[in-house]
């Protein structure tokens, strides 16, 4: 929205000067005179023009309603400032359409499927809300969910903007005071955030004791303002080490578990969840730093109805007693990542790192890219030996290596040669567009090196016809991906961004 600036002169340290006044003659002003009529004169023309615009504000306000925003600008925007959305529907409406528009974190533990298969916490509860109200329809009309995967952080501003009816984030969601939002009944009452760490680091007794360390936090975190509150009280604070946003909740954990992140902050029950197939994972009961914040879903404070529906549901749900058995059957065979910063590691690292450097930068690559996949692919082995004639550093086949002009893929430089090359070739054919942000498109690209291009492009077009972003990988196209191929390629594309990240916070020690 436009402002109107008034300037005025600042004379304050200016000389005494001559005002010609036709009722006074030539006199000389004080600066402080000459500042007031300044002043004067001045307000009598700001309050002239705005006399002047009254009539046309209405149609002022109009014209700017109806300018397009962009959604960078809506997201910028603070919550509080945003209007009451028009498109905001209650119960009724939500019937009349015969859809639910959920907004869901989208944490594989909060709403992730797996071949049809519901592994997030919040899928199950949903579905059998989605029962409730069709059980409870008058006129016959059955309502259908449709799912919204979101970042956590945009879920209320989603909502907000009537994107979506109601908000499930399968966490502990932070409301800021004022937003036109109303939490349902609680789902879990009193959810202590806990610190979790690896089996065999040290064990602190009292919260004091992290002065100075870090602790890990998934963007969106609800440990924001627990942390503030602690620090408030130490001399050295904690550290909120931010991670990555292509890192949701779970996958935190896992990097906790394999020794790459020394300590993160959670809450309990998805820390006892993930413990499950986690076993190394260490909860830190006695290290809360808050236990006031309640699970709950969300409504906006325009749908009263169906918020009610909401709690009456909430009230008389009780969780199956096998909720998580497709989650423990899916994650417990799960390839899970290794620390690739151990001292081994780092000296295969070493040994083949002139190399990836090389063939990376000939190929306009990140060398880290290429030694994440390599750890991923071969544990830095360039000796190994996979399925299908795959070998080496890249485990590369024969007939990929040819296609990129590389006769023998067996020796370090021709694997390295062969591999970077057949990154660019898919990055420049398949995933040029200038509609991919860097680390989305070499998602896709080693989406595609797992899997194939074909099959990522029908994984794209898929979500495209289902409302996700196609140019997405993490979270959006993964979804699909999960759904219709197992968990075996969202596994390797997630495994090699862990490492490239891992191997990125330590950029300055690995290069020369």
């Amino acid at each position: 929205m436009g402002q109107i600036d008034a300037d005025v002169d600042q004379l304050h340290g200016a000389a005494p000067v001559f005002w010609p006044n036709a009722l006074e003659g030539n006199s000389i002003l004080t600066k402080k005179s000459l500042f007031n009529r300044k002043l004067a004169d001045a307000c009598s023309r700001f309050a002239t023009g705005v006399a002047a615009l009254l009539p046309l504000l209405p149609l002022l306000l109009g014209l700017l309603a109806s300018l397009p925003q962009s959604a960078s600008a809506r997201l910028a925007a603070a919550p509080e400032a945003w209007a009451p959305s028009e498109s905001t529907r209650d119960l009724a409406a939500v019937r009349a359409s015969g859809q639910l528009r959920v907004l869901v974190n989208q944490s594989r533990n909060s709403s992730g499927e797996v071949r049809g298969e519901p592994i997030g916490v919040e899928y199950r509860r949903l579905r059998a809300f989605e029962q409730y109200l069709n059980r409870n329809a008058r006129d016959g009309g059955e309502v259908r969910l449709k799912l919204i995967p979101l970042p956590k952080e945009q879920l209320l501003p989603a909502l907000l903007r009537g994107e979506g009816d109601l908000v499930a984030p399968g966490e502990l969601l932070p409301v800021r005071r004022g937003l036109a939002v109303r939490a349902s009944a609680p789902i879990r009452r009193d959810v202590p955030l806990v610190v979790v760490s690896r089996q065999g680091n040290r064990r602190y007794q009292r919260l004091e004791q992290l002065a100075g360390h870090s602790l890990a936090l998934p963007a969106g975190s609800a440990a924001r303002t627990a942390l503030q509150r602690v620090n408030g009280g130490l001399k050295t604070p904690i550290v909120a080490d931010w991670q990555d946003p292509t890192l949701a909740v779970e996958d935190v954990l896992e990097l906790v578990h394999a020794g790459i992140l020394p300590m993160a902050a959670v809450e309990l029950p998805i820390a006892e969840r993930w413990a499950k197939v986690l076993p190394k994972l260490r909860i830190d009961r006695q290290l809360v730093l808050a236990r006031k914040g309640d699970m709950s879903w969300y409504v906006h404070r325009g749908a009263p109805n169906l918020r009610a529906s909401v709690d009456r549901f909430l009230h008389d749900y009780r969780r199956p007693d096998d909720e998580d058995a497709v989650f423990l059957r899916v994650y417990r065979r799960l390839y899970k990542v290794h620390n690739p910063l151990g001292r081994p590691e780092r000296q295969r690292l070493a040994r083949v790192a002139p190399t990836l450097m090389r063939h990376a930068r000939a190929q306009s690559l990140d060398w880290l890219l290429l030694a994440a996949l390599a750890f991923k692919e071969s544990t830095l082995n360039p000796n190994a030996r996979g399925a299908g004639g795959a070998s080496g550093l890249l485990q590369i086949t024969p007939a990929a290596a040819r296609s990129v002009g590389v006769a023998n893929a067996r020796a370090l430089e021709g694997n390295v040669q062969a591999g970077a090359r057949y990154l660019a070739m898919l990055r420049k054919r398949y995933f040029a567009s200038s509609q991919f942000s860097e680390r989305e498109r070499m998602a896709f690209v080693l989406a595609a090196y797992n899997l194939g291009p074909q099959r990522v492009q029908g994984l794209r077009a898929e979500a495209r016809r289902r409302g996700l972003d196609p140019n997405r990988w993490f979270f959006q196209v993964e979804r699909v991906a999960a759904e219709r191929q197992g968990m075996g390629v969202v596994s390797y594309v997630s495994s090699v961004n862990k490492y490239h990240l891992a191997f990125s916070r330590e950029r300055y020690r690995l290069e020369p």
